[in-house]
């Protein structure tokens, strides 16, 4: 059995000499900030420290690379800016804002601000879902922290929830909605868009990158869950092991056919413990249209955590987007010069799978004939699975023509290996279209 590791929920005051110290109150002085990535969160960070002018916080220097095409005149004047890593790193400053995003050099900084006894202050949630145990360590090793409250679902305290508000409670699942580009495709697709219009809408809108891989792949809300399952279920695991599925097979059809069953298409992050075993997985799922899930819109995050004594508690809100993201920062900035008591809560190494047991839509693109639902039917009943319903809708070319499938609930691996066998049918035009559906 590995040694289970701490996971810091919450801290208590650095000594007076620390970082984070919670101010003297003999010596008042505001936490020195440095923020690196000066993009749109960064700038909203900037922004509202600018405006608020909170006591406890000062922004001393700026980083990004080409720093002069950044600068602003409305920050404080006294801001020193730099593309200099280095300096910045062994200024004066006491708490880094890493803004920059992906695993290097972002993790180069964060690793060297906190061997310096520096405290951080990320949104960088690929950086803490592959290191972030690691980076907690070494936090504590330096006495310093490392807090990162707008890695997740941007300004929705989703991450303050679960280590203080939800700390007594045991969790058994979470499913939610981390990716709003993606919620902002399929709640356009709902409503009668075809994919390529609306993510080249997206991108327009910049809620897309050039490459949308990372959000319509599902990696982003893998790395998100990761991070949620180590603080909600207690368990680390690799992100790697939570295999994505992404949104670009989808259709107008499908949503066509989950309005006939009740329910819509949102890219789903979910994670459960079932009698020790452990099951995670991101995806296009149906869920039910009375289901929260459904009602996110656009770019709207939302978190469902179900705990075994509290029942369900829901987080909803604006996850994306820099100044709902900048106000979870600038949050995590004035926790750090607060001060707070320290929970620890064990987490362990974990291997995570895919074996959930749900009812499951089914849609098949064929060249039509005689005996095509039978062949499918027995192939299923072979695998011991039930056919819940067959919908075919009206008005398709017998050449290409789009049915669904409904199954109730089975194992993940027990339908694939029912579909193994129907993909080999030579009417299939297509891959078969597989998603689980929330109840």
């Amino acid at each position: 059995m590995t040694k289970a590791s701490p996971v810091s929920l919450a801290h208590d005051s650095a000594s007076p000499s620390g970082h984070c110290a919670a101010q003297d109150k003999r010596h008042p002085r505001p936490l020195r900030i440095a923020i690196f990535g000066f993009g749109t969160v960064g700038s909203s960070v900037a922004r509202i420290l600018a405006e608020s002018r909170p006591r406890e916080l000062e922004l001393t220097h700026v980083f990004n690379r080409g720093v002069e095409r950044k600068r602003v005149d409305w920050t404080p004047p006294g801001v020193i800016w730099s593309e200099d890593a280095a300096a910045v790193l062994s200024s004066d400053v006491d708490v880094i804002v890493e803004l920059a995003g992906g695993l290097d050099p972002a993790g180069e900084w964060v690793r060297r601000a906190l061997e310096a006894g520096k405290s951080v202050v990320t949104a960088n949630k690929k950086l803490i879902a592959y290191h972030g145990v690691e980076l907690e360590r070494l936090a504590e090793s330096k006495g310093g922290h490392l807090k990162y409250g707008a890695a997740v679902a941007g300004g929705i305290p989703v991450i303050p929830g679960l280590e203080q508000g939800l700390a007594g409670d045991r969790i058994e699942r979470i499913e939610g909605i981390l990716n709003g580009t993606c919620n902002f495709i399929l709640s356009q697709m709902q409503e009668g868009a075809d994919y390529a219009t609306v993510l080249a809408a997206a991108q327009a809108k910049g809620y897309a990158e050039a490459d949308p891989t990372e959000d319509v792949g599902g990696f982003d809300a893998r790395s998100k869950l990761a991070i949620l399952m180590r603080l909600a279920l207690r368990v680390q695991v690799n992100p790697d092991e939570i295999v994505p599925r992404p949104i670009t097979a989808l259709a107008p059809v499908d949503f066509s056919y989950a309005r006939d069953l009740g329910c819509t298409i949102r890219q789903v992050s979910c994670a459960e413990q079932v009698e020790g075993r452990l099951a995670a997985a991101v995806g296009p799922m149906l869920v039910e249209l009375r289901s929260p899930l459904a009602w996110s819109q656009d770019t709207q995050n939302m978190v469902i955590v179900t705990g075994h004594y509290g029942g369900d508690v829901v987080f909803s809100g604006h996850g994306a987007g820099g100044h709902p993201t900048a106000v979870a920062v600038v949050s995590d900035l004035l926790v750090l010069a607060h001060g707070s008591r320290r929970v620890e809560i064990p987490s362990a190494p974990v291997h995570v799978g895919a074996e959930f047991e749900v009812p499951h839509y089914i849609r098949f693109l064929v060249n039509d004939r005689p005996g095509i639902v039978a062949a499918i039917a027995g192939a299923l009943a072979k695998a011991q699975i039930n056919i819940r319903a067959i919908v075919q809708k009206a008005g398709y070319p017998a050449h290409a023509l789009p049915f669904v499938v409904t199954v109730e609930p089975c194992k993940s691996s027990v339908l694939e290996r029912a579909l193994a066998e129907i993909r080999t049918m030579d009417c299939m035009l297509v891959e078969p279209l597989n998603l689980q559906m929330l109840e």
